[in-house]
């Protein structure tokens, strides 16, 4: 049975590295196949029976909102404002949707992409008062840009270390996380001067053994934050029926 029925979804952030193929969108409604990033997610979690969505925004926001109200995806979503997204780090994002949740919930980047099997593998495990289970690949000769990763020490079931530039690890960050609310107790500990990322938090989590692993296996999934990586996530994620998706957007670069 899954322990959470809930999604956080991170869509505040500029998206500068992808500016040469945004035409100005926020990173979030940039395209995949047809569908812009945060449709995929959105759909995906769906289909591994996640219906309901707190989404912070912060750049360009009301086009983000527009977009969705647009759309029918049958899902509800709560909308949250991150004014402070050029200045802060992701953490921030996280910590601005405290005041509406209050049950377990799986966080989500916008530029993720994964497949709905592996939400549905990480919401069915057991996660105890306190803890955050971190979606995490093992298969470290298929990450695709390791120096732009977030590395992953583990000892047995156990983080205890992450981080970007972290010498010794065995696995990488996939960017999906199954929370206990306390998780904003432990991103509040770990600011600094008003400022936090979600990896200081997961590193003061693991300090106390609060921070645990799932190994996603054989499934695939790519952060989509360059030109280079959208085109390898085209590549990776073939759609199902091509028919529904222009063709020059299976094809292109």
């Amino acid at each position: 049975m899954s322990t959470a029925n809930l999604g956080l979804i991170l869509a505040a952030g500029n998206g500068s590295r992808l500016a040469s193929v945004s035409n100005s969108l926020p990173k979030p409604l940039i395209e995949l196949h047809g569908r812009p990033l945060l449709e995929h997610v959105l759909l995906d979690a769906r289909e591994a029976g996640i219906r309901r969505f707190v989404i912070v925004v912060g750049y360009r926001g009301n086009l983000i909102r527009s977009w969705f109200h647009q759309r029918h995806l049958d899902v509800q979503v709560t909308w949250v404002e991150n004014p402070d997204y050029k200045d802060k780090h992701n953490g921030i994002s996280v910590l601005k949707a405290r005041d509406v949740i209050h049950e377990p919930f799986v966080l989500f980047m916008s530029d993720h992409i994964f497949e709905p099997e592996t939400v549905t593998a990480l919401t069915c495990q057991p996660i105890r008062e306190g803890e955050t289970i971190l979606a995490v690949d093992h298969k470290l000769d298929c990450i695709f840009d390791m120096d732009d990763a977030t590395k992953v020490a583990c000892i047995g079931n156990y983080i205890v270390d992450i981080g970007k530039q972290i010498k010794l690890y065995d696995a990488v960050d996939t960017g999906m996380f199954l929370c206990q609310p306390a998780i904003f107790d432990w991103l509040e500990s770990a600011m600094s001067n008003g400022n936090c990322s979600l990896s200081d938090g997961m590193r003061l989590m693991a300090q106390y053994r609060k921070l645990r692993a799932f190994d996603i296996g054989d499934a695939m999934w790519q952060d989509v934050d360059t030109p280079d990586a959208l085109a390898y996530a085209r590549r990776l994620f073939i759609p199902p029926n091509s028919r529904n998706y222009p063709v020059e957007d299976v094809a292109s670069v």
